[in-house]
């Protein structure tokens, strides 16, 4: 059964979880019906992040144009244009924790809204959105978080992190929502934007 998280919650992964290796981040939302004229395009993104909260370099951000960390830590199961099903993962991160380069002391994962700006979409016209943990090895899902209707104007929402502590890995549901997109989390957690 997996462990249902409310904003803010931090839970244990690999201390109550021996052996756990490699986990499936699942990520999933609904979008709003409204007259726009246009699709939804969300994407979720990994941003591997040192001891002061950033990246050590623009290859530590995995994302629908950077698919894999050359550590083979992080996978991103590629960009899915459409989305907002429903019930299942729109898109899906896999994390090999026995290979995250010590380095790197959090990974946090974020959902943006494509070209929100033109399409004057915001997360107040996304609802149900969730991630998931899931061991990869046995298809259990672990944790749990759906991030609720707290959204209006924010076009970027840092979902969850993981996190390492006294050498385990944990969870944080984080659910915070930022304005300005993708470029406002990549200046935020230190990527080069042009």
């Amino acid at each position: 059964m997996a462990v249902n998280l409310s904003k803010g919650q931090k839970v244990d992964l690999t201390k109550t979880n021996p052996g756990l290796k490699e986990l499936l981040v699942g990520l999933g939302w609904q979008t709003n019906r409204y007259d726009g004229g246009f699709d939804f395009d969300l994407d979720a993104a990994a941003f591997l992040l040192g001891a002061n909260g950033r990246v050590p370099s623009d290859k530590e951000f995995i994302f629908y144009g950077n698919l894999e960390h050359s550590s083979g830590s992080v996978k991103h199961s590629g960009d899915n244009l459409k989305g907002g099903e429903g019930v299942k993962d729109d898109e899906q991160i896999i994390i090999d924790l026995s290979k995250v380069p010590a380095n790197i002391e959090k990974i946090a994962f974020t959902v943006t809204i494509y070209d929100h700006e033109t399409r004057k979409q915001n997360f107040g016209q996304v609802n149900n959105a969730f991630i998931r943990i899931v061991d990869n090895v046995t298809n259990k899902e672990l944790i749990r978080y759906d991030l609720g209707e707290d959204f209006s104007i924010e076009t970027a929402v840092v979902v969850g992190e993981l996190y390492r502590n006294n050498g385990e890995w944990k969870f944080n549901a984080v659910g915070s929502g930022w304005e300005g997109g993708l470029r406002a989390l990549c200046l935020n957690f230190g990527v080069n934007v042009a």
